[in-house]
Parts: C-alpha cells; sequence; structure tokens
C-alpha cells in the first residue's frame, strides 16, 4: 500500500506543479483556452490521444465490448487510430487551423457563429456542447473510481470528489498550456502501462499463444444466449477475425472513432497547434499513439472471458460490464509496484479527458454565452472599438468567469457520476451520438464546402440531438451506441440535402472566409 500511494501522491504534486508553472500564461483568455495559438505538435498529439483515451475507453469500453465481441475487439482499436486520429489530422487539422484563425474562432459554437453567420447559432451549439459534456464527464469519474476502489479499497464517492478537485486545481492555475503539458507526461505514462499490463494479463494464462488457444474454446453464457447479438454464433468466434457479429463490431468502431472529428474537446486541439509543419508531424504521433493505447486496451478486453463471468445486474438486464477489467487485474496482477503503475495509468486517462472537457464547457459557456462579442469578417474594421484599458480588464474577467465555470461544471458531473444512470458504455454513447450526430457534419463541410447554408446547420442540431434524445426517453429502442453512429453518418446526407434546398448564404462573405486558404 505504501508503494501504490507513494507512486500516486508523485503523480499528482507533477499535475499541480505543472500547473503553478504554466499559470502566467493563463492570464489571457487565448492563453488560457488555447494556449496563445502557439502548443507545438509532440504535446498537441498527445493531447489529442489522452482526451480521446479515458477511463471509460480503459474500463468501460474495453471491458464491454471485449467481453461481447472477444479479441476481435481490437479492431475497434484500429479504428481509432486510422479513422479517430489519422483521418481526423489530415482531414481537420490543417483547414481548422488556417480557418479558426482567420475568422478568430475560440471555441467551436464560435466557429458555427462565425462561419454561417448566426449569432442564433452561436448560442444553441454552446448549449448542446455544456449539456452533452457532463454524461462524458461522469462516465470519466465512474471508470477511475472502480480501479481505486480495487488498488486502495477507497469507496467509489470519495474516489469521485478527489479526482474531480485535483483536476480543477491544475487546470483553473494553468489553463490550457497546464492541461497539454499534463497530458504530455500522462500520455508517456499510458504508453508504458498498457504495454506492461497486457504483458502481465497473458502471462498469467501462459503467453499469447496459450490465452489465445483458450479464447477460441470460450462459449456463451446463459445470459449470453438470450442475446440477438449471438444468433449466428459458431464456436471459435471469440478468438476470430470479425467476432460473433461483425456488423454490430462496425458500429462501435463508427461510433468511437468517426466521433472524434464533431467533439468541441477534440476539435479544439487544431485551434492551438503551432503551425502546418507542426500538424504534419503532430499527425504521426497521434496516429502511432492511439494505435499502441486504443489498440492495447482493446486487445487486452478481448481475452475478459478467460477470468470468468461478470455479475449480472437483475435491475438493468445486463452485465456489470464496468468490472470485467478491474476483475482481471486484480487476478492477474500480484506486484504492488504494477498495481500503483495502473492507478497512475488510469488515473492519467481520466484526468487529461476530465482536464479537456471541463476546459472546453467552461469556455464555451464563457465566450459563446456569457460575452458574445459581435465579431467582423476578416478584412472588415469594427464600430466602437475601446482603449486597451478596457479590453484588458474584460479579458481579464472573463478567464474568472472561465475559472469559476469550471467549478460549476465540475460539481454538476461529479453529482451525476455519484448516481449514474446507467453503465459507461451508454454514457459516453449518449453523448458521443449527441455532440457528433450534430457538429460533426456541418462542421466537417464548413470547412471544406462554401455550400453549407445557415438552415443546413440548424438541422443537423436538430436532427443529432434530437434522434439521440428522443431514443433516450423512449428507453433506448436503439442502443445508444448503435444510435450515436447512426446520428453522426446520417448528419451527412442531412446537411448536403437541406443545403441544395435552402437559400445560399452572401457570396462575398463565404469568399472572405475562404480566403485563409489561398
Amino acid at each position: 500500500m505504501i508503494i501504490k500511494v507513494l507512486i500516486t501522491v508523485v503523480f499528482l504534486a507533477v499535475m499541480i506543479g505543472v500547473g503553478l508553472y504554466t499559470r502566467k500564461q493563463a492570464s489571457s483568455v487565448d492563453g488560457f483556452v488555447l494556449g496563445g495559438r502557439a502548443v507545438g505538435p509532440w504535446l498537441s498529439a498527445f493531447a489529442f490521444g489522452t482526451s480521446y483515451f479515458s477511463a471509460v475507453v480503459f474500463v468501460g469500453y474495453a471491458g464491454q465490448f471485449g467481453w461481447k465481441y472477444g479479441i476481435s475487439s481490437a479492431w475497434i482499436g484500429v479504428g481509432n487510430a486510422i479513422i479517430g486520429s489519422l483521418l481526423a489530422w489530415l482531414l481537420l487539422g490543417k483547414r481548422t487551423k488556417l480557418m479558426t484563425q482567420h475568422i478568430e474562432s475560440r471555441t467551436m459554437p464560435d466557429f458555427f457563429g462565425t462561419r454561417f453567420s448566426s449569432q442564433g447559432l452561436r448560442v444553441v451549439a454552446s448549449v448542446i456542447a455544456f449539456v452533452f459534456l457532463i454524461p462524458y464527464t461522469a462516465g470519466v469519474y465512474s471508470g477511475i473510481s472502480k480501479l481505486f476502489d480495487m488498488g486502495f479499497h477507497i469507496p467509489y464517492e470519495y474516489c469521485i470528489i478527489i479526482m474531480a478537485v485535483l483536476t480543477a486545481v491544475y487546470v483553473i492555475l494553468g489553463g490550457y498550456k497546464a492541461t497539454a503539458m499534463n497530458d504530455f507526461i500522462q500520455g508517456i505514462i499510458m504508453l508504458f502501462g498498457i504495454a506492461a499490463v497486457i504483458i502481465v494479463v497473458l502471462n498469467a494464462h501462459g503467453g499469447l499463444t496459450e490465452a489465445f488457444h483458450k479464447m477460441q474454446q470460450a462459449t456463451l453464457t446463459q445470459h449470453d444466449m438470450e442475446s440477438p447479438l449471438y444468433e449466428n454464433f459458431q464456436p471459435g468466434d471469440f478468438a476470430s477475425w470479425f467476432g460473433p457479429n461483425a456488423m454490430s463490431l462496425l458500429g462501435v468502431v463508427v461510433l468511437t472513432s468517426l466521433g472524434t472529428m464533431g467533439l468541441p474537446q477534440m476539435v479544439g486541439k487544431f485551434y492551438s497547434i503551432t503551425d502546418e509543419s507542426a500538424i504534419k508531424r503532430g499527425t504521426i504521433i497521434s496516429t502511432i499513439f492511439a494505435f499502441v493505447v486504443a489498440g492495447g486496451c482493446y486487445f487486452l478486453g478481448g481475452f475478459g472471458r478467460l477470468f470468468g463471468e461478470p455479475a449480472w445486474n437483475e435491475a438493468r438486464h445486463s452485465y456489470k460490464f464496468d468490472d470485467i477489467i478491474p476483475t482481471m487485474l486484480e487476478k492477474a496482477v500480484d506486484s504492488d509496484l504494477l498495481i500503483g503503475l495502473v492507478m497512475v495509468l488510469v488515473l492519467s486517462a481520466s484526468m487529461s479527458t476530465l482536464a479537456s472537457l471541463v476546459l472546453t464547457s467552461s469556455s464555451t459557456m464563457t465566450l459563446d454565452l456569457i460575452y458574445r462579442d459581435k465579431k467582423s469578417l476578416p478584412g472588415e474594421v469594427e464600430d466602437g472599438s475601446i482603449d486597451d484599458i478596457v479590453a484588458e480588464k474584460i479579458e481579464r474577467r472573463k478567464v474568472v468567469i472561465m475559472r469559476v465555470l469550471i467549478v460549476f461544471f465540475i460539481v454538476i458531473s461529479v453529482l451525476i457520476a455519484l448516481n449514474p444512470p446507467t453503465f459507461i458504455a451508454q454514457l459516453m454513447g449518449i453523448s458521443w451520438g449527441a455532440l457528433a450526430g450534430a457538429f460533426l457534419a456541418p462542421f466537417m463541410l464548413g470547412l471544406y464546402w462554401r455550400g453549407v447554408t445557415t438552415a443546413a446547420v440548424w438541422a443537423c442540431f436538430i436532427w443529432g440531438v434530437g434522434i439521440t434524445v428522443v431514443n433516450m426517453l423512449l428507453g433506448n429502442p436503439i442502443n445508444p451506441i448503435n444510435c450515436g453512429a447512426i446520428a453522426m453518418v446520417g448528419g451527412f446526407p442531412v446537411t448536403w440535402i437541406v443545403s441544395l434546398l435552402t437559400p445560399k448564404m452572401k457570396r462575398d462573405e463565404v469568399n472572405k472566409i475562404f480566403e485563409c486558404y489561398k
């Protein structure tokens, strides 16, 4: 216990130390939210990756999908690396950096408001972001708390509160720069931690070959037989290339991979990177990171059936999937040093994601709801300019409000996490489905196509949020994960069709915005 506590305390002290070190760079809005738009490729790539993969992936998704699909769940990690990281950087990195800097956009709602000349879009987008980031945050708390209960025997409630306070401290102190620097440190821990855990878990069953052979012999449980997922199950499916249900697996790949391109906390990493050459390097670094971390998590989860059947939740008529990974670690890992490393691994993954979520939410609320500054298009002159002293006071006030809202956001998400409505994967499915379903298509198409109309953006907002909320109110007749995937993919035809049928924006305004690519 002493070893585990010491490792954790040192890790937390470093996180707080980084916050203190970077606090001077967080005095302005650009410094607090974007790190002054001067964050290098390594910090940006690790910030992207660590915000992407949290305890939701390591505990919730790896456990649930590893149980459902066996070793084929590793394809989810491959999809995360190729679609969620490589393709996201290739499609969005350069264009997001250039256009958001050109129109002086600091947040995704701000982008919608300026790109499509609508303050209404800006306000509604900020409300959507704020509301649907909360369930995702609650899922992150839940994941890490289960592992801390295993490693330290600390009650769930205390884990949530301790992590919330520590994350708030370093984000409030140093803003985005502190978050990015800590993400880099946390990312390195995640890379080594995942590799070590996989080796130990497989060795507990005689190594990779023997563990794979045992998975070929894995059979369905009584509860599995009640699920339509296994209608065409064949012996050996849990060790096959595409598992017992390839189409269902594809839905998970779409949700967890495509979604990154429409999430405010992920896209924001492209706002802050230094230049185009840094984007090229960041693309490679981020993709390799995703292959190791996401691929490793899902590959590890694919062997979950070797460690016994998880408990059954009769009220929800489902397994307690969030207990699978903690059970694997508890049975396979007998080294206090390695348990300490696992604790820091999951703490790293979770705190980095939490920091990104709370910073995104607070900046969105402050800049897009409380201070809706009138913005001019590039090349235009604003009337009624204010002097530098007043402007500096307003900037400082905005930073203070963002810090207050960070606390507010954390308190709300903690209250939800203390009594979560469902298990981790569903929390993330609801959050990602609504956010990416509403934002992905109009954001991506808005970077490339001059013909996207304001009405089409409104239509996609209604589509993404509407299908997610209606499905939830009806008791999830469509699995939240599949519903999220439908919301994301469906946003593209919705945006395209409505754009063809509704009045176009003024050509001069659109041309001024797209000048950034010349």
